[in-house]
């Protein structure tokens, strides 16, 4: 038996066990889930996920793709359950989707560059949708930043994009000064307008830079937990509580932190 047919039959095995887990002699927790609720666990297994591959830590990662895996198969039995489909047709439909828009690999079309590929690869999805619009179809439950970033792919595989990074870099300082006027002028709105701008041409310098802007964010986050938390421990080695100190002593404290990373 090759390392396929082992794959195969351990797939196999974990779609038995949700049967199992739903049938009439299952678990009571599996059977009351419904799509809604898995949709739930599904999102918060994938940012797990996430997390583990951020840190590096292949074991944990390993862990975590086989529940995103459970998921998939779970939500699938779900709706084999409502009649709709099952785990076969969700195989099916990504095996000939890889096959129909790789033209280049599996047929006789020839591609040479990412941007070609990238290219023929939307204008197949947009004609399979029937999408008017190469915006149309933009995915409704994805966080802000992930839809920026997806804006901007979109319209940068019919060319309206910057061509050189340093570009982009210019516009952020350019929102900048837009940034600063709106400040000065105190109207909310376009503060508001004007951070957008900002926030906007920031993701298109990290779709730039191959870099995702919401990992980013997130590695950014657990940084500056990692590093206040630092300054609530000395203070509490101190004898003090947090809110006693001077915010020269948290900014000392806060420079060790980084200091020490």
């Amino acid at each position: 038996m090759n390392d396929t047919e082992r794959i195969g039959l351990k797939f196999v095995s974990l779609v038995n066990i949700l049967e199992k887990l739903r049938g009439e002699k299952g678990c009571p927790w599996d059977k009351e889930q419904d799509e809604k609720s898995i949709a739930n666990y599904f999102l918060e297994e994938v940012y797990e996920a996430i997390d583990a591959l951020q840190e590096g830590d292949t074991v944990a990662l390993a862990e975590e793709l086989g529940d995103v895996l459970l998921e998939v198969i779970f939500l699938a039995r779900i709706f084999e359950e409502k009649k709709q489909f099952d785990i076969s047709h969700v195989l099916d439909g990504i095996i000939n989707k890889m096959i129909r828009r790789h033209p280049h690999v599996f047929g006789k079309e020839t591609a040479e560059t990412t941007r070609e590929v990238k290219r023929k690869w939307n204008d197949m999805k947009r004609t399979e949708k029937k999408r008017e619009s190469v915006l149309d179809g933009l995915t409704s439950q994805a966080p802000a930043l992930l839809e920026a970033v997806q804006i901007g792919r979109r319209v940068s595989s019919c060319g309206f994009d910057w061509e050189k990074q340093s570009e982009v870099l210019q516009k952020i300082k350019e929102e900048i000064d837009e940034m600063e006027k709106a400040l000065i002028s105190g109207n909310k709105n376009e503060i508001e307008k004007e951070m957008g701008d900002l926030l906007f041409s920031t993701v298109n310098l990290a779709r730039h830079l191959d870099a995702n802007p919401e990992l980013i964010l997130r590695k950014m986050n657990k940084k500056f937990i990692r590093r206040f938390q630092y300054i609530e421990k000395e203070a509490e080695k101190s004898g003090r509580n947090i809110h006693q100190m001077s915010l020269q002593e948290m900014d000392k404290l806060w420079e060790e932190a980084k200091g020490m990373e």
